[in-house]
């Protein structure tokens, strides 16, 4: 997987790779039980501070996404419920959806965007659980 970081983001850091994990993840890139890199590997490669990678490790493991192992370091363990995500999922689409109808963004288009990036990036994965 490659993480791609944009240092002029808006976005800090640590939010931006725990994104790009995710996005790995919901995408089969990473899979369940997949070693992510060291701390230090990953932020040399990226050339990041290793806090920051620290700092996105923890997020992901508070947030359900990876284990940290003290021998074999963070493992992508996928164990939030479905219902938790679903109410997630809910509550950043609830803020989401008020900022496209605050810019006149129709139901229609929202729907166009979200089958549009539904294609793009996770088809593959539902097609190869079938």
């Amino acid at each position: 997987m490659i993480i791609e970081i944009d240092f002029n983001s808006e976005d800090a850091i640590y939010l931006q790779l725990c994104n790009q994990i995710i996005l790995g993840i919901a995408t089969s890139q990473i899979r369940e039980g997949e070693q992510l890199p060291s701390v230090r590997n990953l932020a040399d490669n990226i050339g990041i501070n290793m806090h920051t990678v620290n700092k996105a490790y923890a997020i992901l493991q508070r947030e359900g996404f990876v284990k940290i192992d003290r021998r074999r370091g963070a493992v992508i363990a996928v164990d939030i419920n479905r219902l938790k995500a679903m109410e997630e999922a809910r509550s950043e689409l609830v803020q989401v959806l008020a900022r496209a109808i605050c810019k006149d963004v129709s139901r229609n288009e929202i729907h166009d965007m979200v089958d549009e990036i539904y294609d793009i990036y996770f088809q593959t994965k539902h097609q190869e659980e079938e």
